[in-house]
């Protein structure tokens, strides 16, 4: 057995290395199931520990999880509504991919998506049942695609003359975005309560229910933004400047126009997103009618790989999570934070998942280290 000479350095238990290659796409997708699993069988045990109706029959643990199933497919109602909110939270989500696939890290979600939302109802607010109705819905689409690409389009100038650093003014513009709501509620309530009735006109028309023609507009957008970011030009070269800004300019790709000409694009997205609450759900606006959801957005793009195909399963996922822990909070009486410990729980370990899609763990053994 060989002794340590002086001054040698001992070699650690075990250390990590970035995987030389892409695992297989099956393999990367088992990981990531395995995560969802194992943060399900957690919550489990913690609604074990903490919901007292299942303190008291231990043996009913799986009421846990026949509720988390209940909260979107229990009836036909809450299956419409879970179906809703994968719609508006996709529509956000696919509004910032252009974006991130730039590396131009749009945190102002929530804002875009709110002035969309003020600049729909305030069309109607003024222009309605003056005009006839479809062109009163064409005229609030058209602000809310002018107010969100606007709100898009002043970080952006600013980041391609100036440098600014676009993740703190998009978010800074979120704060702006609520303030500028507030401001026309005091405006147009002249009670002061903050809270604006629902709007008598303006509404889109039903397919079927309330909520299909939504839904198929999110569909049909996530389409044609996936062969707009895979199959055309202007896609190339989002990509292109998102890859290495100095390959772009020696390909003759003009930086500062596509960052100018997809934080537009961007930004109308989301006042499209805005549009679909302001005229088909709400028909009204306030401070919480984004309801965080452009900050949520941030993680369904994310965990889709910036892919709008996969954001449908990803912005899926999201809104189970969301809805199955409403519904457990609402059978077992128990309190309101419990749901976001649960949502909490299941997105670290899916978060954690993508570590050991990336990275390997290497553990010494003897003089050898081994995977």
């Amino acid at each position: 057995m060989s002794q340590k000479k002086p001054g040698e350095a001992k070699e650690p238990l075990f250390h990590l290395s970035s995987r030389s290659g892409s695992i297989p796409r099956i393999q990367a997708w088992g990981i990531r199931i395995i995560a969802v699993v194992l943060g399900m069988l957690v919550c489990g045990i913690v609604a074990f520990l903490l919901i007292e109706k299942l303190q008291q029959k231990p043996e009913r643990i799986g009421d846990f999880y026949y509720a988390f199933i209940k909260g979107a497919f229990g009836t036909p109602r809450k299956f419409w509504k879970f179906l809703k909110n994968i719609a508006i939270l996709l529509c956000i989500a696919l509004a910032l991919t252009p974006a991130f696939r730039m590396r131009f890290w749009n945190t102002g979600g929530e804002g875009q998506t709110l002035v969309g939302v003020l600049a729909c109802i305030a069309v109607d607010f003024y222009l309605g049942g003056t005009i006839p109705e479809f062109l009163l819905l064409i005229l609030m689409l058209l602000a809310s695609l002018a107010a969100g690409a606007l709100w898009g389009l002043l970080p952006a100038v600013c980041k391609a003359r100036w440098g600014t650093n676009e993740t703190l003014f998009t978010l800074m513009m979120n704060y702006v975005a609520t303030y500028l709501v507030a401001f026309f509620l005091e405006i147009w309530v002249k009670s002061g309560s903050g809270v604006l009735p629902q709007m008598k006109t303006g509404k889109l028309p039903t397919i079927g229910n309330d909520y299909l023609l939504i839904i198929l507009i999110v569909l049909v957008l996530t389409v044609v933004l996936y062969i707009y970011l895979n199959y055309t030009k202007q896609g190339y070269e989002i990509s292109v400047v998102g890859e290495s800004v100095r390959t772009a300019q020696y390909i003759g790709i003009n930086n500062r126009k596509v960052i100018i000409r997809t934080m537009l694009l961007s930004g109308a997205l989301c006042g499209l997103a805005g549009y679909l609450i302001g005229a088909g759900l709400d028909l009204s606006v306030s401070t919480q009618s984004v309801g965080g959801q452009g900050f949520t957005a941030i993680m369904v793009s994310w965990l889709g790989k910036f892919n709008p195909l996969a954001m449908i399963l990803t912005s899926g996922l999201i809104q189970l999570l969301n809805q199955g822990a409403a519904q457990i909070s609402q059978d077992f009486d128990v309190s309101g934070a419990l749901p976001n410990v649960i949502v909490g729980i299941i997105l670290f370990f899916i978060i954690g998942s993508e570590f050991f899609i990336h990275f390997e763990i290497h553990f010494r053994r003897g003089k050898e280290a081994v995977k």
